[in-house]
């Protein structure tokens, strides 16, 4: 079975330019889901904190489709470290395939364990997330999400948020039950402890005691009127609405097409963050 993968990005890439775009295809037997991809750097000085997974895999007779945005904060090695080993340890639980929502909530855990045990290689930083795991044979989707890095899902002419955006001043009760507190200063965005943006993440081990690492799942079906899944870094969804990016995404056949358009539009609003995307077509 052939393999078809989007994984990388430049560390040189200018603001406007593409960091990185790339497409396939499903096989013969699933030949009507493709997607695409496109990621471009924001104006910080520092390297591309944004990641993804994009690929067709074939193991014990299913094919799956994986896909992932990963968005860094405070360096690049936690969300390098989730691009490389998230899924793997999804598909490692014994009951992925029988119980795929335990097996993504316990390899989430276990993932950010193992970040946190190895945070003198990997820093202080930290991480959001966003996954989807498609059994093509089944028609079976698994979105899993922590942090701000959003799904939106375009089926039967609706737009469903299938993520949940994390936010300290949405699980302010959860940050100071844990002993910590989220600060709202003119001007700024809600912070847990005056620091981080989000309230789930994966690492950020000076702030884990008050930060929530457990994904939020949800589960579709893709074998009827489901038309296409974006996922993308908050640099998109800062600066557009699901409903815009649907409509953007639906008029462009091409998914790599419609990801670059969208990673453009949101340029052209001026985000100023890292913006990463990736469009889903499940029907040609």
């Amino acid at each position: 079975m052939t393999r078809f993968c989007c994984i990388g990005r430049s560390q040189q890439a200018a603001y406007h330019e593409p960091t990185y775009k790339g497409k396939g295809k499903g096989s013969e037997s699933h030949p009507k889901v493709n997607y695409g991809c496109s990621l471009v750097k924001g104006k910080a000085s520092h390297p591309m904190e944004d990641y993804h997974v994009a690929k067709f895999v074939q193991t014990k007779g299913e094919q799956l489709g994986l896909f992932a945005i990963f968005d860094g904060h405070l360096g690049e090695k936690v969300p390098a470290y989730l691009q490389k080993h998230l899924f793997s340890n999804i598909m490692k639980e014994e009951d992925f395939w029988t119980h795929p929502e335990q097996a993504i909530s316990r390899a989430y855990e276990k993932t950010d364990k193992a970040i946190l045990s190895q945070s003198p290689e990997l820093g202080r930083g930290g991480s959001t997330a966003v996954t989807a795991i498609l059994f093509m044979n089944q028609g079976k989707l698994w979105v899993a999400n922590v942090g701000d890095s959003r799904a939106v899902m375009a089926r039967g002419g609706a737009v469903i948020q299938m993520t949940v955006d994390h936010e300290p001043s949405s699980e302010k009760g959860a940050i100071e039950n844990r002993g910590g507190f989220v600060t709202n200063l003119p001007g700024d965005v809600p912070r847990v402890n005056g620091q981080l943006a989000v309230s789930r993440a994966f690492g950020d081990k000076s702030l884990k005691l008050h930060l929530r690492s457990d994904p939020d799942i949800r589960f579709s079906d893709t074998n009827a009127d489901a038309e296409l899944l974006i996922l993308a870094s908050d640099g998109l969804w800062k600066v557009m609405k699901n409903e815009e990016a649907v409509g953007i995404a639906r008029k462009i056949k091409d998914p790599n097409a419609a990801a670059r358009q969208l990673t453009t539009e949101a340029l052209n609003r001026n985000s100023k963050d890292d913006i990463s995307c990736i469009v889903v077509r499940f029907r040609s």
